[in-house]
């Protein structure tokens, strides 16, 4: 591999503006991801985070820019297409069939790359699941039903995974059962872009921070500088 090719970004956003009918909701979106990062979207309520995810995946009803994925244009590109070159989303509203088993959610997605993850690898990830490979989706707890949905995404052998707000209403210990999780996926190599309203929680995973305003990214942090830019963070988050 060149050296340009190690530096290119695997996902470049310039420009994403969206709209939800009449609604202007993205006003510019910039930023990068390298293959590896877990990068997050930090932001108040409404200040486009969850569009901005949206408009990658082509959800958005309404969007223009550039969006490259591995050096791919997809900003003309429908929902499943866009899957297929390798982007996956796990929604907050998580999406489990609840007449279905643990083991049946996992089996729904089709593979459409290689490298998706096995079943018997996902539950070595997530072993609350395998306990509960034969639950009905609607046994399970928010954590587990949490779990399933990350889980099920694996399995299709995308690289990029966009989570939003994957430990909202959860318990402590399995907020910490996911950043273990988000840990030994970017080991494996996977990309994440996480939206994510608890900071505590997003500064232990992640490598850098967008901040978004008013569907602006407005300022990017690295991990690293958070202790001295808390104060200016606490600003922007209204903490």
């Amino acid at each position: 591999m060149t050296e340009a090719a190690r530096t290119e970004p695997l996902l470049r956003v310039r420009g994403l503006e969206g709209w939800y009918g009449e609604s202007h909701v993205l006003h510019g979106i910039d930023f990068d991801v390298h293959e590896g990062e877990v990068v997050t979207l930090l932001g108040r309520n409404g200040a486009g985070k969850t569009s901005t995810l949206l408009g990658i995946m082509g959800i958005l009803p309404r969007r223009a820019g550039s969006v490259t994925f591995e050096g791919v244009e997809t900003i003309g590109m429908q929902p499943r297409q866009i899957a297929r070159q390798g982007i996956a989303i796990c929604p907050e509203e998580r999406g489990i069939f609840s007449s279905l088993s643990v083991e049946e959610n996992l089996m729904l997605p089709p593979r459409i790359k290689d490298g998706g993850l096995s079943v018997e690898r996902i539950y070595d990830l997530f072993p609350n699941l395998r306990e509960r490979r034969r639950s009905q989706g609607t046994k399970l707890s928010g954590g587990e039903q949490q779990m399933l949905a990350i889980a099920r995404i694996l399995r299709t052998g995308s690289r990029l995974l966009l989570l939003d707000e994957p430990t909202e209403g959860l318990a402590p210990v399995i907020v910490q059962q996911i950043g273990h999780t988000i840990g030994a996926l970017k080991s494996e190599g996977f990309t994440i872009v996480l939206v994510e309203q608890n900071f505590r929680f997003a500064a232990s995973v992640a490598d850098r921070h967008h901040v978004v305003e008013q569907g602006r990214v407005i300022d990017v942090i690295p991990n690293a500088e958070l202790d001295a830019n808390m104060d200016k963070l606490h600003g922007y988050l209204g903490v």
